[in-house]
């Protein structure tokens, strides 16, 4: 039943409007919650609220990290997108603005190859060090990729030996929204560090290279902290899934509860 028809108790009431007030929405994603268990949703609002109550991170940029974690190849969660594409509307944020946090987001993949070229060197063995012209291409596309991205990380090393030409190919398609794109540096790499601390992909060492990276654009560490705090309610999405499916098999079995 959709929320618009139910008929919310006292209790219920008082959660769905303290929720919207201190999150600043109200999603249908939260009503068989609501209806099921009030208590609970109560306490995931106090959890989730506290970033927006306390925290430092401009709202439309809060809502930025919601869409990265959201939208990243590890979760798709589109249900959670859409609301967050909807609320960072609602803060003023542009179309290319949150195309170009789909854009960082998409380099998600690179972690194939930053986790497994260390490997395959490891057991088949490093190729010997490049001279000559060859020494010297790899030092333009250090330089390179310094130029545009901001920085330089040893994780590159080994595919930059392993593969020049497709290290390359990845620069020019990481480094688009660096060298076109409208959002500040450090706007950027926190969207970097929400990618790679979500609880659905977790890769340290990218993480840790952003961390450095986000604090050289002058990020705080309580605005760090933020971003974590943001990530780490992912695990809802538990719940905003299988909670309509209870209802539905319950309901289809006679199982639901007399008040709901």
């Amino acid at each position: 039943m959709a929320q618009s028809e139910r008929d919310l108790t006292e209790q219920q009431q008082r959660i769905k409007e303290q929720f919207e007030a201190e999150r600043g929405y109200w999603s249908d994603l939260w009503g068989d919650i609501l209806e099921l268990d009030p208590e609970f949703l109560d306490k995931y609002r106090e959890l989730s609220a506290q970033p927006w109550k306390h925290g430092e991170l401009d709202p439309k940029v809060k809502e930025f990290i919601y869409i990265a974690i959201d939208c990243s190849t590890t979760h798709l969660y589109n249900k959670g997108t859409r609301v967050h594409i909807e609320n960072a509307f609602d803060h003023d944020a542009t179309v290319d603005e949150i195309m170009e946090v789909f854009q960082l987001a998409s380099v998600l993949g690179i972690h194939s190859v930053t986790e497994g070229v260390p490997i395959l060197m490891e057991e088949a063995g490093r190729p010997d060090e490049a001279t000559g012209e060859a020494a010297e291409e790899q030092q333009r596309l250090r330089e390179k990729f310094e130029a545009e991205r901001g920085y330089w990380s040893e994780l590159w090393e080994d595919v930059l030996k392993l593969d020049p030409g497709y290290f390359e190919a990845y620069l020019d398609f990481s480094a688009h929204p660096w060298n076109e794109g409208e959002l500040d540096p450090k706007t950027k790499e926190l969207v970097y560090i929400a990618i790679d601390v979500a609880t659905t992909h977790l890769y340290l060492p990218g993480l840790r290279v952003h961390i450095q990276n986000a604090l050289s654009y002058g990020a705080s560490r309580k605005e760090i902290m933020e971003v974590f705090q943001l990530a780490s309610v992912l695990g809802i999405h538990t719940i905003t899934d299988s909670v309509p499916i209870l209802m539905e098999v319950a309901e289809e079995r006679g199982k639901l509860p007399e008040d709901a």
